[in-house]
């Protein structure tokens, strides 16, 4: 859960924010590139299959006929508008569709990119292991094939960067942010597209990877400005690196915005695999090419996100990554607060709220409810039900309270910590309860607040009816245990089992009306379990 509301921003949120909008990536979907088949290999009649046991240790996949575009679209909330086409390398005999075509597409995909792994015609291979085949055949042989395969490789890109263009508005992008990516034979098919291409088919910019360029078609730079970025190890096995040179050096020459890494060790065919050498570094150092170009500002930022320039969001970005990866249940966030608390007193009534940013905003815009009726507030903004057991023990046992009020399942709901299991969450919502008993704590169970949609997370859908259906089950295990239900939804829903703006300004969210109606609910229900 997520909170934008500028009189109290903190970096807390943003550091939720920036995470949570970046984890649901989007369901991919084929694009067959021609209606029947393609042009230039209408006697084609094998089918594409894939190969998983080979000597390059990837999956291969062999024998395409049908070229095709898979998408791998963005959110709308981390969107930038910019279109990679995803071309994997192989010889022009098999497509590395593991490190150099998903991995590569679900990573760009993650950057709010819209990436198009294309699946271009390649050489016909006779048996089922395609890389067993390439070494067996003659060089002469090989070199032929290869070459064969160009000219409609290059025909499946072109097509390709068309399709995505004549479709911009249908993936939600711009039609003048469409760049092309390929590694070894995708780098040159990448080039032979750029050298061939009309205004229609161009891309906007290029990123050959170790790429072949012997085996290039035409050598035409584009007068259309068309930026370049290019990554190749010095200790390339095929001896690419120079190559690699050769095409930076023409880009330069024609006065093109180019940029080059040469890493000293890397092979060849390094892709998105991991081989502990400078190479691995090369999707960071694009990263950096593309927000340098603007590639990766967001075609739709969040209120809070205007208020702050790239450079400081990067600097949120980074914090959040680091806490996700150190403390993922974020205990750090009250571990000085639950120390300077005292132990009770004899015959003292604490209580804990425990929550998300719902709890942790009212203890903010009402202070003085906590303090004055011994209460204390341990939400934390965006948490789900398994990070508030994580810190369940220091944050609320550890603290003596006689009663804990659990509101939490909102975030579950949102997907911010993976795809919604109702079993899950309320087996969590179990837990709780169930350690507070072994604890001599008594128990709260609140309700899910009403809300028809997630700002931070449109693309899930169903929010009212999924929060009803959890509060069904956390009411139904209130009352089969004994345990008081604070029911918050009945009172602040509307008609649309959401909330309206005086209840909550952003649907999610409560108002100071809001919380009013909240805290009268809850002591009514902290009396009565304190019975």
């Amino acid at each position: 859960m997520l909170i934008f509301k500028k009189s109290y921003m903190k970096n807390t949120f943003l550091l939720s924010c920036l995470l949570l909008l970046n984890q649901t990536l989007q369901a991919q979907q084929v694009i067959q590139l021609y209606t029947g088949k393609a042009p230039g290999s209408e006697s084609w009649t094998w089918s594409e299959a894939l190969n998983t046991n080979n000597a390059f240790e990837t999956d291969a996949l062999y024998n395409v006929s049908q070229p095709t575009l898979t998408a791998y679209l963005p959110t709308r909330e981390t969107a930038t508008g910019t279109a990679i086409i995803v071309a994997p390398g192989g010889g022009f005999h098999i497509l590395d569709v593991k490190y150099e075509g998903e991995a590569v597409a679900k990573w760009l995909q993650s950057k709010g990119i819209a990436a198009f792994l294309l699946k271009y015609r390649v050489a016909h291979t006779l048996g089922d292991d395609p890389v067993k085949e390439i070494f067996s055949k003659a060089p002469e042989k090989s070199d032929a094939d290869m070459r064969a395969a160009v000219p409609l490789a290059m025909q499946d890109g072109l097509k390709a960067v068309q399709y995505v263009r004549e479709n911009a508005a249908t993936f939600d992008i711009d039609p003048q942010r469409i760049g092309f990516i390929g590694f070894s034979a995708g780098g040159t098919v990448t080039m032979s597209v750029v050298y061939n291409a009309t205004a229609a088919n161009r891309p906007n910019f290029v990123a050959p990877i170790y790429a072949a360029n012997s085996l290039v078609l035409g050598d035409k730079v584009p007068e259309t400005p068309t930026p370049m970025f290019i990554a190749v190890a010095a200790d390339d096995e095929l001896n690419l690196m120079p190559q690699s040179l050769e095409i930076f050096q023409k880009w330069q020459a024609a006065k093109q915005p180019v940029e080059l890494h040469v890493f000293e060790k890397g092979g060849h065919g390094f892709g998105m695999r991991k081989r502990g050498t400078p190479s691995d570094k090369w999707i960071e150092r694009f990263a950096e090419w593309l927000k340098s170009h603007g590639y990766l500002k967001k075609r739709y930022p969040a209120e809070w996100e205007i208020n702050y320039t790239e450079e400081q969001l990067e600097e949120f970005r980074r914090a959040a990554e680091l806490r996700e990866k150190n403390d993922w249940a974020n205990r750090a966030r009250y571990a000085e607060d639950n120390k300077k608390l005292l132990a009770p007193k004899p015959g003292e009534t604490r209580v804990v709220f425990l929550g998300n940013s719902i709890v942790e905003g009212w203890v903010r815009e009402q202070p003085d409810f906590f303090s004055k009726n011994n209460f204390v507030g341990r939400g934390i903004s965006g948490q789900t039900s398994p990070q508030t057991l994580l810190r369940y023990r220091q944050d609320v046992l550890n603290l003596k309270p006689k009663v804990v009020v659990i509101n939490i399942g909102t975030n579950d709901i949102a997907e911010n910590t993976g795809p919604y299991d109702p079993d899950f969450t309320m087996g969590n919502i179990i837990s709780l309860c169930e350690l507070a008993k072994a604890n001599d704590v008594k128990v709260v169970l609140c309700s899910v607040l009403p809300a028809t949609e997630f700002y931070w997370r449109k693309s899930v859908g169903g929010a009212a009816d999924k929060i009803l259906a959890l509060n069904a089950r956390i009411k139904a295990y209130a009352d089969q245990h004994k345990i008081v239900y604070c029911d918050y939804h009945s009172a602040l829903k509307n008609a649309q089992n959401g909330m309206s703006a005086d209840m909550a300004e952003d649907g999610v969210h409560p108002s100071l009306k809001a919380y009013d109606i909240m805290g009268e609910l809850a002591k009514a229900a902290i009396k009565k379990a304190l019975r």
